[in-house]
């Protein structure tokens, strides 16, 4: 689809997330939400299920989260009757673990682990679904690359990206969520990133 990121952006950063939402569903024909239930995640789990009740929530599990990441995750499922499409990775953990383990990032066979349990599963699922419009968690201030998109961004195949609470810092995420009564979680891994600011390789 043809947009002025640039001008749309400068209009919606004074929009509310909801009100992002609402416009992107108007202009959507195929609309997705992915999450992976990290922290925070809930927020747009919330706001994206309260302006379309039936969108289609793709689950890439890396097979590696915690157990409270998987409590939290059938929680919020039950809570916002979410729409669910989960997509796992070919081979078992227990599999990989015997023959790859979890690569450190500077081992070469880190590429192959973060292809098998994210990349594949993710391509898989957009494959399947061939969104439009894709709403993210994305925020500003989480790694240079993430810095240097906006609330609207675009990829080559003209899929277009939709971070609603881009410019939204811990605090307000925080004030969000007692004011809609949600559950946040912490206790989160990523088998594919050492440190936390480490792009995970979906949006890049």
């Amino acid at each position: 689809m043809e947009l002025n990121l640039e001008e749309l952006n400068k209009e919606l950063r004074e929009k509310t997330p909801v009100q992002i939402i609402e416009w992107a569903i108007t202009i959507a024909k195929a609309p997705v939400l992915t999450t992976n239930f990290r922290p925070y995640e809930v927020a747009i789990l919330h706001a994206v299920s309260q302006v379309k009740k039936d969108i289609k929530v793709i689950w890439c599990d890396t097979g590696y989260n915690t157990p409270n990441t998987y409590k939290h995750a059938e929680e919020l499922i039950d809570k916002l009757e979410l729409n669910i499409a989960l997509y796992v990775p070919k081979q078992t953990s227990a599999h990989r673990d015997v023959v790859l383990g979890i690569p450190n990032v500077d081992d070469p066979k880190h590429k192959i682990f973060t292809e098998q349990v994210k990349l594949e599963p993710f391509k898989r699922a957009m494959a399947e679904h061939t969104p439009d419009v894709w709403f993210t968690n994305l925020r500003k201030g989480q790694t240079a690359f993430r810095d240097s998109i906006d609330i609207l961004s675009q990829d080559a195949n003209d899929l277009l990206k939709v971070s609603p609470f881009y410019h939204y810092s811990d605090e307000e995420l925080d004030a969000y969520l007692e004011a809609n009564s949600l559950p946040n979680e912490f206790k989160y891994f990523d088998p594919t990133k050492v440190l936390e600011n480490r792009e995970c390789g979906l949006h890049s």
